[in-house]
């Protein structure tokens, strides 16, 4: 089954009506530069830079890259790259990374299109974001300044409808 939307009518083959269907919530973790360290999800504990996203499994990584860039202003630049990785638990409680794909701003790719469920991503697992300014963009803002949040501190959660 295909996993890509039908046109503007928001109908997947494999997921139906987004309309009908209920959204997931998708714990995202946003690092500059590189991935979070596997220890910061040890034992319950999780990195800070949290994203609620509610979503569908057919949301691809583009769709998520606009999400994210709604919410770190300082992402926009052209030329950022996102670095997306599943993150999960083994059975010991040991969280692994699963690399899924990169995406740029302003520029189309082949990982563009890669959805939630081509990752294979299962109810509880988690999205680490490596997100990677140009050099000139983080220059002009004076070093390696944080990247900067708008719409709130804490508990900020992303509804796309």
């Amino acid at each position: 089954a295909s996993t890509q939307s039908s046109g503007s009518s928001g109908i997947n083959a494999e997921y139906g009506d987004r309309e009908k269907t209920c959204p997931l919530l998708l714990r995202v973790f946003v690092n500059e530069g590189q991935h979070n360290l596997p220890d910061a999800y040890h034992r319950g504990r999780v990195p800070g830079h949290e994203l609620q996203i509610y979503t569908w499994k057919d949301a691809t990584l583009k769709e998520l890259t606009n999400l994210i860039k709604d919410v770190y202003t300082s992402a926009s630049a052209k030329g950022t790259m996102f670095n997306f990785a599943l993150t999960f638990p083994d059975k010991r409680g040991n969280f692994h990374f699963k690399e899924v794909g990169t995406t740029s701003v302003a520029h189309s790719g082949p990982d563009d299109k890669i959805t939630l469920s081509s990752c294979r991503l299962a109810i509880g697992d988690y999205l680490d974001v490596a997100v990677r300014v140009p050099t000139e963009d983080r220059r002009e803002r004076g070093g390696r300044a944080p990247m900067r949040r708008s719409g709130g501190e804490r508990g900020y959660r992303s509804r796309p409808y």
